[in-house]
């Protein structure tokens, strides 16, 4: 990453953050774009360049770990089984966050805290991830061979995939420390890989 994205980078994460501090102070829905550009000392229209709206902010996490999941599977061989390329993906998922710095993990509970708190951006979240289902399927049905508009098991693959995801990251919670997320998470895909038979996802 150059000088350029680095400081494109600290002050994405600037506006996050402080959007997600204002979020839990004094609620998600009475806080304005204004109100986080001014916490960060820039324009509205800078905030605009860098996020499509408030609900863009709550869902950064869900476009993050879509481009690791895809340019993980980006480097799989193109001959190994589908849903071993997706576990994969997941364990990609699970590294990067286990590199992340205190500040990343820190990030990461508020945001958490804050769907907690909050149905309407839990649909919001759910929506998003149907997003990267169909773009997942779109990867894992080209790498089959098959149409992805017609063709169920490669959204059957892709759907047990991230039922994978969503219940290490989301239940049973416990602690609620980013150890315990990421111990979850890797419990939860293992459990999944032996609860399959293998070359179940190879049928035509």
């Amino acid at each position: 990453m150059g000088l350029r994205e680095r400081k494109k980078e600290k002050t994405r994460l600037a506006i996050l953050d402080a959007a997600v501090d204002l979020f839990l102070e004094q609620g998600y829905e009475s806080t304005t774009v204004e109100q986080i550009a001014g916490a960060v000392e820039i324009s509205p229209r800078t905030f605009f360049r860098y996020f499509t709206s408030k609900d863009h902010l709550v869902l950064w996490f869900h476009e993050h770990g879509e481009e690791i999941m895809l340019e993980a599977l980006a480097d799989r061989p193109g001959d190994e089984p589908p849903f071993t390329s997706l576990m994969h993906a997941m364990r990609a998922v699970v590294a990067d966050v286990e590199s992340s710095t205190p500040a990343d993990a820190e990030r990461f509970l508020k945001l958490r805290k804050l769907l907690d708190g909050h149905p309407h951006l839990v649909g919001l979240s759910v929506a998003r991830g149907a997003e990267t289902e169909r773009r997942l399927a779109e990867v894992i049905a080209d790498r089959r061979g098959v149409d992805p508009d017609v063709d169920q098991l490669t959204h059957l693959i892709v759907a047990f995939a991230m039922s994978t995801m969503r219940v290490g990251f989301e239940c049973p919670r416990r602690e609620g420390t980013m150890s315990e997320v990421m111990h979850r998470m890797t419990e939860t895909i293992e459990l999944t890989e032996r609860s399959l038979r293998p070359g179940w996802d190879l049928q035509h």
